[in-house]
């Protein structure tokens, strides 16, 4: 039997109770569909402990932790010296999930910004790439990052970008990258297409973001690792590739973006 192409899911939430009666059988599962590896995102600081057990329990899995920015009115806000300090762990790999989300929670956009600020500046210290949620924010997320990257260059990735093409051309600008999720596999969505299709070859990466956002044929179902393949053959024909050579280059644009995580899988 042919072993499928490897891929990375770069963004899920394996810590979420939707997972929790059966995780060892979806690692298993999307090991067996070619997702050699994860990287499970915190959105709380106080269930770091919890998802960091996860990434220490499972070879396959990588972890990073941030403030969620819906939760930025509601979570102790938190310091770059606390971010830092996780960073040292080491399967620890990325500054968030952080960002703006105007469309549910624009009533805490300040408190938003002073957090997505904070994830900014452990990003430059830490020298780990900063893991950006915007939604419905796409101007003052552009002028964020736009502003703080001239202070002192970082790495970032738009994660399950969705926003519009003007967010998409000031983050690629930047050096930054696009990771795409099951919506730019949702039928009606050709103008996301569109707007990855622009997007260099070299700085797109994939994700599930599950438990949410299912690719077709699952959409409406709980999403799982194992389903960015699902969304992984349907961006290799918006790049117009084989499905092999373009798992291939997202592998290699993750193992440029994530460091560490390679580093990691070289030492052990």
């Amino acid at each position: 039997m042919t072993k499928p192409p490897l891929i990375t899911d770069s963004h899920c939430h394996l810590d979420f109770p939707d997972f929790d009666k059966e995780r060892t059988n979806i690692v298993q599962r999307a090991i067996a569909a070619g997702v050699h590896r994860m990287v499970t995102i915190c959105t709380k600081l106080r269930e770091e402990p919890n998802v960091r057990s996860i990434a220490e329990t499972h070879p396959s899995i990588f972890y990073a932790a941030g403030t969620h920015p819906m939760s930025a009115k509601s979570e102790p806000l938190v310091t770059v010296e606390q971010l830092a300090e996780l960073s040292r762990h080491p399967k620890f790999v990325g500054i968030g999930e952080t960002g703006l989300d105007y469309h549910y929670t624009a009533e805490s956009s300040e408190i938003q910004k002073s957090s997505l600020l904070i994830h900014i500046m452990a990003a430059q210290v830490t020298k780990l790439p900063l893991i950006i949620h915007s939604r419905a924010a796409d101007e003052h997320m552009s002028n964020i990052l736009d502003s703080e990257y001239k202070n002192a260059p970082f790495n970032c990735v738009m994660h399950c970008f969705s926003s519009g093409k003007e967010l998409a051309k000031s983050a690629l600008d930047l050096g930054f990258y696009l990771s795409m999720s099951g919506i730019a596999a949702f039928p009606k969505n050709q103008e996301l297409r569109d707007i990855f299709k622009m997007a260099p070859i070299d700085r797109v990466l994939l994700e599930t973001d599950s438990p949410y956002l299912a690719p077709p044929p699952f959409r409406g179902r709980r999403n799982e690792p194992s389903y960015t393949a699902h969304t992984a053959k349907v961006a290799a024909e918006i790049f117009n590739m084989q499905y092999a050579s373009f798992a291939n280059q997202t592998e290699q644009n993750f193992e440029r973006l994530f460091t560490k995580a390679l580093s990691f899988e070289k030492a052990v």
